[in-house]
């Protein structure tokens, strides 16, 4: 039996609630009231609480802002029409959460910990939660280390948070996207299957680079030949070519995603022959040219199913089918987004009741 943690709630003396515009919500720039908080420190998490949303102190010494040990997780909760609020499979963040932490020399969360507080400060906030269609809470949790020491190795100390708020879409249209031959995300023996914030940082200039000629998003190719795709800058990549479901390999250099995975096992029940693999530039260029693509879309917990318009590859643009006319990522969107919302029965144990 899970044991029930002892989390302090300290509830805030003044709600933004009220004064937050529900129908302008820009994804991440909103929080709700409060936020959960766990340390670190002598080999065992402690100190569980629940406090009011806002600015921590820490020294400027301390080991994430200099040698990076930090990462975070990406999750949402949404509201039935019953009022019964539900996250979508916490579980498997939890799972990935300790393997960042892993790779980055950080102590493992327990499950029970990652779920418990999660669950405490949405529930708190569960007013925060939007009711209208492709809203919903987006949830953060994050580890990062505290010790106030200037030596390359990894901390003795460590903060667990979660900060919640209310978004709308994270993309508000068909994305046109680059696929990149010279900058590099991640690599073989790398650290790219994790949430680690460094790879995020790294990743901006050329993103930054992107936008700046007219695209959305970036499809990262591999870092030793640029001849395989790897992820997209916010989900990772998956098509239909030739009627099959395609979708690169995670391994070292890309995230192993909740919504990937989720897209993966309805396209099976449905029968569909799904391929993971080294999936190349040219055979995605070919399809995109004789019409054997007929879907492409990233997939990802804030992107969740993101149609792509139009792919350029070495000066030249590629444009695919409407997205309204894509049989199978429209079928995958409404199956995704009717569990969620309770629409449809959860018969795959995927949504966490708070």
């Amino acid at each position: 039996m899970t044991e029930t943690l002892d989390i302090q709630i300290t509830k805030t003396t003044h709600s933004r609630l009220a004064e937050t515009d529900f129908d302008n919500l820009p994804f991440g720039k909103t929080f709700s009231d409060h936020m959960f908080v766990a340390d670190y420190a002598d080999g065992e998490w402690k100190n569980f609480r629940v406090v009011p949303y806002g600015e921590i102190g820490f020294s400027p010494a301390i080991s994430a802002l200099h040698y990076g040990q930090a990462f975070f997780e990406g999750l949402k909760a949404y509201k039935h029409a019953d009022g019964k609020v539900v996250i979508f499979r916490p579980d498997k963040n939890a799972e990935r959460f300790n393997k960042s932490g892993e790779r980055l020399c950080m102590p493992a969360l327990p499950e029970e910990i990652f779920l418990q507080g999660i669950a405490a400060v949405v529930d708190i906030d569960r007013d925060w939660i939007p009711t209208r269609a492709n809203h919903s809470l987006y949830i953060r949790p994050f580890m990062f280390a505290t010790d106030p020491f200037l030596g390359v190795q990894p901390s003795s100390t460590y903060k667990f948070i979660v900060l919640t708020g209310p978004v709308g879409p994270y993309f508000s249209k068909t994305l046109r996207v680059k696929i990149e031959s010279h900058y590099t995300r991640a690599a073989e023996g790398g650290m790219g299957f994790a949430k680690a914030a460094g790879n995020y940082g790294s990743s901006l200039m050329p993103a930054k680079k992107a936008v700046d000629e007219g695209f959305d998003q970036l499809i990262w190719t591999d870092a030793k030949s640029h001849e395989y795709i790897e992820e997209m800058g916010a989900a990772n990549a998956m098509f239909v070519l030739d009627g099959k479901l395609i979708t690169p390999t995670a391994g070292d250099s890309i995230l192993k995603g909740v919504t990937r995975d989720s897209v993966m096992c309805l396209a099976r029940e449905w029968g569909m022959t799904v391929e993971e693999r080294p999936v190349s530039v040219a055979e995605i260029i070919e399809g995109a040219k004789n019409g054997k693509l007929t879907d492409a879309f990233g997939a990802g917990t804030a992107a969740t199913i993101a149609p792509v318009g139009s792919i350029s590859y070495d000066g030249e643009e590629y444009f695919l089918s409407d997205p309204k006319d894509r049989e199978f990522s429209q079928k995958v969107l409404k199956t995704l987004d009717a569990i969620k919302n309770g629409t449809e029965p959860d018969t795959r144990g995927w949504t966490y009741v708070v």
